[in-house]
């Protein structure tokens, strides 16, 4: 049994149609007044006082009782059981309808479901089906009872809110035209209702009429203001203001066969944007892009919204079904676009005209966009058809997808990049991954396909492998979320290098070329030809992308001239197969992973081919090597060109036909990035295996100056006769490496050999390297003058080749001779071009020596704090860097400043820290200082044995090292130990012999650095 509220108050018996009679008005009242309460008590006084008012009758409760009774028994009639919806509660006390359904609660549920979302056109059929529930006003005979009166004016906003939402789902599927009559009565009736008045007012401006959109909005302003004192809402205003401006937001959104979405469009929120700004002013856009990557979806996007005044709406053809060798495949198109459009030819009417004559001539009077999808196989028979149809149809938009461009005029080009993946140095970070589109998308998917599953910190490393080496593309990644079921993030990264296998099955619902990672690609490569295919193929060995002089090398031979790969990658680029990349010396061509891994295979098809070009690869890269100029002025675009190609650079040396010469054209390449371990570990993978004798005893001299220059040496390479290291350069690096690790005239006379060998060569950065080796040399044996001569030699014989490298050690070594001599001013100049020049080639090593010495300037003018934080920024460098030997100079300065703070222990951890590693590798220098820093510590404890005896350690050391400023600091030393232990007469002696050894060296102690020296001889002057 069911009631009606919306209308009269009518019962309908069963799925009748013809209402129930209720006879007796106080029957019909009492009905409608339970009714009205919506299943709740209602009192009897409360019904004997609605009904009857003061004409009440003798027996009031006897009479309501009779007309219950009356009541239930037309119910009961009606339908066997319908007494029983009557329930007094409690007995006597009042009485409700129990179980009973009625129209007004049908309206709200339909209601309800429309606010719940869906598409326009599902929500304007809710609606309009609620609404269509209301045969009149509500409770129509009863308007004027109060009783009812609570109940109608709830009813009657549910229907007035319904009426708006209905309007609003109308104007989302473009009946403006058709609501602007519906909607101005209304208006006129609720004169108040903003969120009417906005309905209003968007469908008199769709409809061209703004004027009339801006008076109604007057309207509504004016009477607000004379009766309520208000003014029109903030969001009624801001639509006003979007009239007054035209927004284009404001255009309908077009109708027409646009496939509804399934899923939430991912990481595309600014490019379908851009696609709508682009078709509001352009009339042929194609969305270009490899296989997989989303540009169907995106169309569709950006095709369902506003893009301007298409009044005939939008029609979406797939092309993708039309065999790319069709017989007359320009008439088959213009068939399928005639069955989007709905073009239908009556009998009889058919003329001469062929199909897209007649297909223009039915698009002339039109507006709309349409959407041509799947285009790649079809470009060239689809271009005439486009350009025709553009031409003579002026209101006519073309959205086209396609993995190459149509090459129409005035074709605007929007590629479509795979979304944004995390690179391998992202932190696998569960909080911040999310920001990479790949990742928002493939996470969505795997929860939709696994639930439960979420971005944690137990898969977040898994999950963004997965997103980078499947390119961002998002096919691929939903293919590989339907995985995550079965294998869990983790072992589906870990089987991706089988990928083909792993995501060889994908939804049911999708074409055959999207339904495994392997179809997409054959999609793509079918249609190439011959000499294109095998360009493609031999692609595959450049890892991380290619110069063209490196595709033309690698990819020519067998089926492909050399000047023929130049136009081939063009239209392999044009095809969206090859990614294109401004690189350090020009165009950078790259495979997307999933497409190299196709190629592969392809490849390895084809008897003997994947080793021949492997070759060939090997062979372009080490004459590339071979032939870098790192040692002028194109030094930084070398090094940017190597860097370029440093993923090439080691897959050829993996290949080992040429592994031994790269390590030797590489190894200054990687002393100039810093990439000493893996230099050292290239040099040995060669030092195990054959090759020629005079290159094995080159890249032995290499590694061994590695060795030293890490802060590792062990036993490296020492007396190598000139025939030992064919490379004069190999061998004069060892030199300069072994001025901190080896004994130092071993250093000198390796030097002197070789400076003859670069004079011989006429290597003028050979000669300059040479000075500058002898100046680092002069500067350990306090040969201030042979610094200054030799250095600045070095020094503009750098400047003139242009080298940063030269220049940079050049004024580091020119700056310890002027820290020497007492003039920090010109030192720390010096040092900050060294630094500059240490971070423009990248070189973080040896920009933390620099910031160390910029401390140790700071120090000697007393600028304590200064020195400190400049230590701290040089140690994290080094540690950074992982060298030794720039920890220990940063940490050893650490140690300085804190004995000269007073902070004893602390100096004496950082000094001890780096005494035993200064013993084992041999630098001499490193050992005195810490020696003779610990002799001072103990000294100002007070224990005048133990500074003795670090101070006569460090004297052994000083020795070995040939600087006299050494010696002096360890005869300072024993000074203050002697004068502590009340022999003032032989530190006396010791302090005087310093001073002397320091006056012969040229360099006497500067006021900056007398503090231990003055506190010594205060000692002796209050003894004596």
């Amino acid at each position: 049994m069911r009631f009606g509220v919306l209308g009269t108050v009518v019962v309908w018996a069963g799925d009748g149609e013809e209402p129930v009679r209720v006879p007796e008005a106080k029957v019909r009242a009492l009905l409608a007044h339970l009714l009205a309460h919506a299943g709740r008590p209602v009192p009897a006084d409360r019904l004997i006082a609605d009904l009857w008012d003061e004409r009440l009758p003798a027996n009031p409760s006897a009479v309501l009782q009779t007309k219950v009774s009356q009541l239930r028994r037309v119910l009961e009639d009606a339908e066997p059981g319908g007494r029983a919806l009557v329930v007094s509660d409690p007995p006597g006390h009042g009485y409700r309808l129990d179980g009973a359904a009625v129209d007004a609660e049908e309206f709200s549920a339909l209601v309800e479901r429309a606010r719940g979302g869906g598409s326009a056109r599902e929500r304007a059929g809710l609606l309009a089906e609620a609404l269509g529930l209301w045969r009149g006003a509500a409770f129509a005979e009863f308007g004027d009872e109060e009783f009812a009166r609570p109940a109608i004016m709830r009813l009657e906003e549910r229907r007035l809110e319904a009426l708006e939402a209905l309007a609003e789902a109308r104007l989302e599927l473009g009946e403006h035209a058709a609501l602007v009559p519906e909607l101005g009565e209304l208006v006129g009736r609720h004169p108040l209702r903003e969120r009417l008045r906005a309905a209003h007012m968007r469908a008199l401006y769709r409809s061209g009429r703004q004027g009339e959109a801006l008076e109604s909005y007057e309207a509504l302003r004016v009477h607000l203001a004379e009766e309520l004192g208000l003014d029109p809402g903030p969001e009624l205003s801001a639509l006003q203001e979007a009239i007054l401006k035209q927004d284009p937001g404001l255009a309908p959104a077009p109708s027409g066969n646009l496939p509804a979405p399934v899923n939430e469009l991912i990481g595309r929120d600014g490019a379908v944007a851009r696609v709508r700004a682009l078709l509001g002013g352009s009339r042929l856009v194609t969305l270009t892009g490899p296989g997989g990557v989303g540009k169907t979806r995106l169309a569709v996007e950006a095709a369902g919204g506003p893009v301007g005044d298409l009044p005939d709406g939008v029609r979406i053809v797939d092309l993708a079904a039309l065999a790319r060798d069709a017989p007359s495949a320009e008439t088959r198109i213009c068939d399928l676009v005639a069955v989007a459009l709905e073009l239908r030819e009556e009998a009889g009417t058919r003329t001469a005209r062929d199909p897209l004559e007649r297909l223009a001539a039915a698009l002339r009077p039109k507006r709309l966009l349409l959407v041509l999808d799947n285009c790649e196989h079809l470009v060239v028979p689809l271009a005439g058809v486009v350009a025709r149809l553009l031409r003579d149809a002026p209101g006519l938009r073309v959205l086209a997808t396609s993995q190459e461009p149509l090459g129409v005029a005035g074709e605007v080009l929007v590629n479509v990049p795979p979304l944004e993946a995390p690179g391998p140095s992202v932190e696998p970070d569960p909080e911040a991954l999310p920001a990479f589109g790949a990742v928002r998308l493939f996470v969505a998917r795997a929860a939709a396909a696994a639930p439960g599953f979420a971005l944690d910190a137990g898969n977040a490393a898994a999950v963004a492998a997965i997103c980078r080496r499947l390119d961002g593309i998002p096919l691929a990644l939903e293919l590989a979320a339907t995985r995550v079921r079965v294998l869990g993030a983790r072992e589906l990264a870990a089987r991706l290098d089988d990928r083909f296998r792993v995501l060889a099955s994908g939804r049911r619902d999708a074409p055959d070329r999207q339904r495994t990672l392997r179809a997409v690609i054959d999609w793509s490569w079918e249609p190439l030809t011959e000499a294109e295919r095998i360009v493609l193929r031999r692609l595959a060995v450049q890892v991380g992308g290619c110069a063209l002089e490196a595709a033309e090398a690698v990819c020519a031979g067998d089926g492909v001239r050399g000047d023929e790969v130049l136009d081939l990658l063009g239209r392999l680029v044009d095809r969206s197969l090859v990614v294109v990349a401004e690189g350090p010396d020009g165009p950078r061509y790259r495979l997307l992973e999933s497409v190299a891994a196709y190629c592969a295979e392809r490849m390895r098809e084809v008897a003997g081919e994947y080793d021949a070009v492997r070759r060939r690869h090997a062979r372009h890269y080490a004459e590339l090597a071979g032939r870098a100029r790192l040692d002028g002025r194109d030094q930084l675009g070398w090094l940017a060109r190597l860097d370029a190609e440093a993923a090439n650079l080691n897959a050829a040396f993996d290949f080992g036909a040429e592994a031994l010469g790269l390590a030797g054209s590489l190894a200054w390449y990687w002393v100039l990035r810093g990439r000493l371990s893996e230099a050292m570990c290239a040099l040995d993978s060669v030092l195990d295996g054959p090759g020629d004798a005079g290159a094995l005893r080159t890249a032995r001299a290499w590694r061994a100056a590695l060795e030293n220059l890490s802060g590792c040496a062990g036993d490296p390479v020492r007396e190598l006769p000139p025939e030992e290291a064919p490379d004069p350069r190999a061998e004069w690096f060892l030199a300069f490496t072994e001025i901190d690790f080896g004994v130092l005239a071993v250093s000198e006379a390796r030097t002197r050999r070789v400076l003859d060998r670069f004079v011989a060569a006429g290597d003028r950065w050979g000669v300059a390297a040479a000075r500058l080796t002898l100046a680092k040399q002069a500067l350990a044996r306090s040969d201030l003058a042979g610094v200054r001569r030799l250095g600045r030699e070095a020094s503009d014989a750098f400047a003139e080749l242009g080298d940063r490298w030269g220049l940079m050690q050049a004024s580091s070594v020119l700056a310890g001779q002027a820290e020497i001599v007492g003039d920090y001013a010109g030192a720390r100049r010096l040092l900050r071009d060294a630094l500059r020049m240490a971070e423009e080639l990248g070189l973080w090593t040896d920009a933390s020596f620099q910031w160390a010495a910029l401390g140790r300037i700071a120090l000697l003018e007393g600028d304590h704090a200064a020195a400190e934080d400049l230590h701290r920024r040089a140690a994290r460098l080094a540690t950074e860097q992982r060298n030794h030997l720039a920890e220990e100079f940063a940490d050893t300065g650490l140690g300085l400043v804190a004995r000269r703070r007073g902070r004893l222990d602390e100096a004496e951890s950082y000094l001890r820290r780096w005494l035993d590693w200064n013993r084992e590798a041999a630098p001499h220098h490193g050992t005195a200082l810490i020696l003779a820093e610990l002799g001072f510590i103990a000294e100002l404890r007070g224990d005048a044995e133990r500074a003795l005896a670090l101070h006569r350690d460090g004297l052994d050391a000083a020795n070995a090292t040939g600087d006299p400023r050494a010696v002096a600091l360890a005869w300072e030393g024993m000074a203050g130990a002697h004068a502590l232990a009340g022999d003032r007469e032989r530190a006396a002696r010791l302090l005087a012999d310093a001073a002397a050894a320091r006056e012969g060296a040229g360099a006497p102690l500067p006021p900056a650095e007398r503090g231990d020296v003055d506190r010594i001889e205060a000692a002796i002057a209050a003894g004596g």
